[in-house]
Formats: structure tokens, C-alpha cells, sequence
């Protein structure tokens, strides 16, 4: 009998005590460290300022950080005057070879995509910052970039994404 009260106490503490991280709106469980008084986000359409030109990315890379907001956070996105704003830029779009053979001949090629970041938190202006990301994919060289450039960014993408998403609202 002790022992079943002592279970049930224990029990009630961890549901209350996590009633209370989760409700003081600091801390979630999908680790995100957003203030309480913090309710909307603007994520601008990411310019396109690459030599290297790949018409879809703006777009692709847009949707999937809002996508990443919408599916991580309470924040409603809204089109401007956000409490966070981030605007980004796509500054780098290259293709260099990684691997080579002993005949000097590339054998795997790597994708990278560069992206700048314009981070302001309207209520917490100390927690701004512009910052570069990076990410990048490699493929094999007997292949071209057109065969493979679709599923290699979304790949580049997803790094990406998780990457602003953690600096912006993570506090990784």
C-alpha cells in the first residue's frame, strides 16, 4: 500500500512538474526556446543572389523553413510586422569535384549552398544576428547535376533548414 501511494505521488510530480516547464511557454518539447509573449513569425521569401542559377531553391527553401515553423512551433506566420523576422539570402550555388582518382580524373563531385540569415526578435532585440549557413551534398561524378540536383537539394535543404531553424528559435 505504502509503496503503491509512494508510485502515485511520484507520478502526480512529474505530471504536474511537466505542466509547469510546458505551460511557463519557455521550454517545449519539440526544443524550442520561444518567450511566452512571443506569437507570430515572418519568414520572407529567400532572394536569390547565387552566380549559379537554380530557379526552384528560393521557393523550395522558403516553403520548407515555413513548413519547419508550422510543424515545430505555436507561432502563427504572418505575412508582416512579425515578433521574429527572418530574411534570407541565397549567396552561393557551386559544384566542385571532392574525390580523385590515381588517373586525376573526379570521381565524386559536391554541391554546396550558401544562405544568409537576418534574424530579428522585435520583443528581444539582444537575441538578432545575420549569419551563414551551409550545407552541401555529394554525388558521383559519372552522374550530372541535372540527374541528381533535385534530390540532392532537398537533402541540402533539410540540413539547411534545420540549421536556421535551430539558431532561430532553439538557441542551438
Amino acid at each position: 500500500m505504502r509503496k503503491t501511494l509512494s508510485v502515485i505521488f511520484f507520478v502526480l510530480s512529474m505530471a504536474v512538474l511537466a505542466f509547469i516547464v510546458r505551460s511557463c511557454g519557455i521550454y517545449s518539447f519539440s526544443g524550442t526556446s520561444i518567450q511566452a509573449d512571443v506569437y507570430t513569425v515572418n519568414i520572407h521569401y529567400f532572394e536569390y543572389k547565387a552566380l549559379r542559377v537554380n530557379p526552384t531553391l528560393s521557393n523550395d527553401l522558403t516553403e520548407a523553413l515555413k513548413d519547419q515553423f508550422r510543424r515545430l512551433t505555436r507561432l502563427e506566420q504572418v505575412d508582416e510586422d512579425g515578433d521574429l523576422d527572418i530574411v534570407g539570402e541565397i549567396t552561393g550555388y557551386d559544384v566542385k569535384a571532392m574525390g580523385i582518382t590515381a588517373n586525376e580524373v573526379a570521381s565524386q563531385n559536391r554541391l554546396t549552398v550558401n544562405v544568409k540569415i537576418y534574424f530579428t526578435n522585435r520583443k528581444y532585440p539582444e537575441d538578432d544576428f545575420e549569419q551563414s549557413f551551409s550545407a552541401y551534398a555529394d554525388f558521383d561524378a559519372t552522374q550530372s547535376l541535372d540527374a541528381v540536383e533535385s534530390s540532392i537539394c532537398e537533402e541540402i535543404i533539410d540540413k539547411l533548414v534545420e540549421d536556421i531553424f535551430n539558431a532561430t528559435v532553439a538557441n542551438w
